[in-house]
């Protein structure tokens, strides 16, 4: 999600933008497991609860937050003790806890029976029926 300006003249910025609203227009199952880093708009693209996401699971050891900690501390406290705050960010806020929480996480799984509800999970959608608003206009 950094793209340079070559990038950005040949026209990512309006290919992403398409990608994503046909992703969130979508209507086929859409079940998502983190498993290691989930931050910002990459979380929010990846079928999040915030595109119509069917099913978001993590691991425990995953980490959702809106950036990484490093990154978040050098911003909130300017670059100063970064070792000890971002110790404190890390156990605060990049623990898949504090999403589930906030309902963006379904439930927190052990790997080990990832695959069992992925399965189950897909038997449950398989018979989903999502109806997309009828538009006359879309902007894309």
């Amino acid at each position: 999600f950094l793209p340079g300006t070559g990038q950005e003249h040949g026209g990512i910025i309006r290919h992403g933008a398409k990608l994503l609203f046909a992703y969130a227009q979508a209507n086929v199952p859409k079940i998502t497991v983190i498993t290691r880093k989930a931050y910002g708009g990459a979380y929010d693209v990846m079928s999040s609860k915030h595109l119509r996401g069917d099913v978001n699971y993590a691991w425990p050891g995953a980490e959702v937050a809106v950036m990484g900690a490093k990154g978040a501390v050098e911003i909130l406290y300017g670059g100063k003790n970064v070792e000890q705050h971002t110790a404190e960010y890390s156990a605060r806020f990049a623990n898949p806890m504090v999403a589930a929480q906030r309902g963006f996480i379904d439930d927190i799984i052990d790997p080990a029976d990832t695959r069992r509800l992925v399965c189950n999970d897909l038997k449950v959608l398989r018979t989903k029926k999502l109806d997309n608003i009828p538009r006359k206009h879309t902007n894309m």
